[in-house]
């Protein structure tokens, strides 16, 4: 019964490990230790410079990048609702209401109520034993044992669907905000409210040029650099990208 959690777990970090390999250290060879707010001013210069370049050479060219993490996002998805599934035929078709009858008995009278565990996991089953009678012959005797595995059992399984249901809303809730960020207008409001010490005319400037994927590369350095170290960079990339000169 344990090696099907440790089966699930592993399913779980499917995801997770494919984005490690796809991504490999992407944003944190763009970032070039720009999230320190103490630098030099002429490293930080020159790293912030190389960023610029990469980013007006490679525009347009992050659209499979970011294409890969959302494919991560909706695994994440389709796995949960899997695990569902394969619990319930696990478990004899039982576990999908098994977190609501578990919450019903609770909420009945003590007298009257019904503990749907006891249906999922007995605690006490029969039993047939075969041992040697009086006359040397195999007999069979019924009689009634005691599980206390599925004690433990019982307390996992309605942990694990409540967990399931978490994951399951939480990453629903995920692919719903992932599709928004498909509408140019979403996706600009997320890189202002990522870039709030910058100028909105700049964050604009940007976005009109930007698609998705050079999008959420921006919005993934934004998490792990410096904000004021950021800020110079939106300013620069703005007006790299509209044919200025640096300020």
């Amino acid at each position: 019964m344990l090696i099907v959690p440790f089966f699930q777990a592993i399913m779980f970090y499917i995801p997770r490990y494919l984005w490690k390999i796809w991504e490999g250290g992407k944003v944190k060879m763009l970032v070039m230790q720009l999230n320190s707010p103490i630098l030099d001013d002429d490293v930080k210069r020159e790293r912030k410079a190389m960023l610029v370049d990469y980013f007006s050479v490679n525009l347009h060219n992050h659209n499979f990048y970011a294409f890969r993490f959302f494919l991560c996002e909706l695994l994440n998805f389709i796995n949960v609702i899997g695990q569902i599934y394969f619990t319930d035929r696990f478990l004899g078709y039982e576990f999908t209401t098994y977190g609501t009858r578990v919450i019903e008995f609770s909420e009945q009278e003590f007298g009257s109520r019904h503990d749907p565990m006891d249906e999922v996991f007995p605690k006490v089953a029969k039993c047939t034993f075969h041992k040697y009678g009086a006359s040397g012959t195999i007999e069979r005797h019924d009689g009634l044992c005691v599980l206390p595995l599925n004690i433990f059992n019982e307390k996992i399984y309605i942990f694990l669907w409540f967990w399931f249901i978490i994951v399951a809303v939480i990453s629903g809730v995920g692919l719903l905000y992932r599709l928004a960020t498909f509408t140019p207008a979403f996706r600009q409001i997320l890189l202002r409210t990522r870039s709030r010490l910058a100028s909105s005319d700049n964050v604009e400037a940007i976005s009109r040029k930007c698609q998705i994927g050079d999008w959420f590369v921006l919005y993934q350095l934004a998490k792990n650099m410096d904000p004021l170290i950021y800020k110079e960079f939106i300013t620069d990339l703005a007006n790299k990208l509209q044919g200025k000169g640096p300020v």
